[in-house]
C-alpha cells in the first residue's frame, strides 16, 4: 500500500531542502520576502513546514466520512477567499515569522529529519484514504491532500527563490503537472473557462489575470 505519487512528493521535498539550505536564504533571513508582510525566514519556515503538515495529517487515523473534491476545499478554505489583510492570512504570516525565530539552521535541521519520516508515512497510505484536515473541518483523499502540499511547495519555492535572488529550482515534471492542474481548476472556478482558455492560448483576448489565488 503506497501513495501513487510518493516518489514525486519526496523528490519535490528534496528540491525544497536544497533551496532552503542555500546560504542566500540564511543571509537574508530577517529581510522581507516576496510575500509582503512575511520575512524570508517566515516564508522558509512555511515552505519547510509542508512536510510537517503532510506527516501529521497522513499519520492520523483514516477519516470515516466522505472526503470532498479538492476544488471544493479551495472554495471553502477561509484563507483562499479572504484578502491578504484578513485575520486568517495575517495570522499565517505572523505565526511563520515567529516560528522562524529558531533560525535558519533549526528549520533546515527539522526538514532533514522529516523527509525520511515523510517517506515512511507516504508508504503507509493509499490514494483513496480519507484524511481529516481538522482546522478546516473536512476531509480530502490522501492523494488530493498531498497535491495541495505539492502546490504549496512549488508556489512558495518560487516565492523563496525570488526573495533571495536565486533561480527558481526545477521541480519534478509530474509534480508540476499536478500543481498546474490544481491551479487551473481553481482558476476556472474563479474566472471561468473562457478566461483561462484565453490566458493559455490567446493572449490578444486574455484577461489581465487568471490567478488562482
Amino acid at each position: 500500500m503506497s501513495l501513487s505519487i510518493a516518489d514525486d512528493v519526496l523528490a519535490t521535498a528534496r528540491v525544497v531542502r536544497e533551496l532552503v539550505a542555500d546560504d542566500a536564504v540564511a543571509r537574508r533571513w530577517r529581510d522581507e520576502s516576496a510575500c509582503a508582510g512575511m520575512t524570508v525566514g517566515g516564508l522558509t519556515h512555511h515552505l519547510a513546514a509542508q512536510a510537517t503538515t503532510a506527516i501529521g495529517l497522513l499519520s492520523s487515523e483514516p477519516y470515516a466520512g466522505e472526503p470532498i473534491p479538492v476544488a471544493q476545499h479551495y472554495r471553502q478554505a477561509p484563507w483562499a477567499n479572504s484578502s491578504l489583510d484578513a485575520e486568517v492570512n495575517v495570522s499565517i504570516r505572523e505565526g511563520s515569522d515567529e516560528a522562524a525565530g529558531r533560525g535558519h539552521a533549526a528549520v533546515l535541521a527539522q526538514l532533514d529529519e522529516e523527509i525520511p519520516r515523510l517517506a515512511d508515512v507516504l508508504d503507509g497510505v493509499d490514494d483513496d484514504t480519507a484524511v481529516l484536515v481538522p482546522w478546516q473541518g473536512w476531509a480530502l483523499t490522501a492523494h488530493d491532500l498531498v497535491v495541495t502540499r505539492l502546490m504549496e511547495m512549488v508556489v512558495h519555492g518560487d516565492d523563496l527563490a525570488a526573495s533571495v535572488d536565486l533561480p527558481t529550482p526545477a521541480f519534478p515534471r509530474e509534480a508540476v503537472r499536478l500543481v498546474v492542474g490544481l491551479l487551473g481548476e481553481v482558476a476556472v472556478d474563479r474566472h471561468g473557462q473562457v478566461a483561462v482558455v484565453r490566458a493559455l492560448s490567446r493572449p490578444q483576448r486574455a484577461p489581465a489575470t487568471v490567478s488562482a489565488f
